[in-house]
């Protein structure tokens, strides 16, 4: 379903632009009529990397995207058995997902959140544990500029466009749709932090941004979390046991709950 949106430039000058039903998830939810359910929002997992693309490979050998695969699917078991919410992924076995693919996905979808899964690598492996990222142009710091340049190296996308408008308008289109789901980033990353913290070994700063271009979406609340570095020892070690990947997906189903849970009041 498309939602008709309207702007006004200049004098009385209104443009309309269509976007997709799910720009509607970061809003307050309107209680379903008498006697019915609401529906179960769709949290769509992206578990990162798959078949070709290894993503980072650990000190003795670990591959990323299995890590991640693994982990999602400890996740989506945990969301399922609540029976709050549908949960998609966009690959269930190690096969290559184009990045532009996951995001189509997850409108295709019409999730309500998206949260990317990854344990990248870094130069320096002294550096441990997890992060979450959200989306902006500008890196909040080198290290996290260089994450993104090697996510977003995985293929080549094309940006979603807005029909009948000037390249100007339209980038004001895109700006004002996004503007409306980064407050909700925001808040699923505050919430991943806070359940982290205490559970997992963190950053000492874990909440950064950049321009990745999974996180791309313009009408999706979206976020991505590094669960540690393959490039740190002590990292892969723990990310290769099904007891610390059953903590994270514990304390990222915690942070769901949360998010959901505060949206739902605003």
């Amino acid at each position: 379903m498309l939602i008709t949106r309207r702007l006004l430039i200049g004098s009385g000058l209104a443009v309309r632009w269509l976007v997709p039903a799910t720009v509607q998830a970061a809003q307050p939810r309107r209680a379903p009529p008498a006697g019915k359910p609401a529906p179960r929002p769709v949290v769509m997992l992206d578990p990162g990397h798959g078949g070709k693309d290894p993503g980072a490979i650990g000190v003795s050998g670990t591959y990323e995207k299995q890590v991640a695969l693994a982990t999602a699917f400890e996740l989506k078991k945990l969301l399922e058995s609540s029976g709050r919410y549908q949960v998609r992924l966009t690959r269930a076995r190690d096969a290559f997902v184009p990045l532009q693919s996951r995001v189509d996905m997850a409108h295709g979808a019409r999730a309500a959140l998206f949260v990317s899964m990854h344990a990248d690598s870094l130069r320096d492996a002294s550096v441990r544990g997890a992060s979450v990222y959200t989306l902006a142009e500008t890196a909040s710091d080198q290290q996290t500029a260089a994450l993104a340049r090697r996510e977003n190296a995985a293929d080549r996308l094309g940006g979603a466009g807005f029909s009948g408008v000037s390249p100007e308008v339209a980038r004001i289109l895109a700006s004002l749709v996004q503007q409306e789901t980064r407050a909700g980033s925001a808040r699923m990353a505050n919430s991943v932090v806070a359940s982290l913290e205490g559970a997992v070994p963190v950053l000492p700063t874990p909440e950064r941004h950049a321009g990745f271009a999974v996180l791309q979406s313009a009408d999706i609340p979206s976020v991505l979390v590094e669960m540690g570095f393959m490039s740190n020892p002590r990292d892969e070690a723990a990310l290769r046991r099904p007891d610390h990947r059953l903590v994270v997906a514990r304390a990222m189903q915690t942070a769901i709950d949360g998010w959901f849970a505060s949206t739902a009041h605003l």
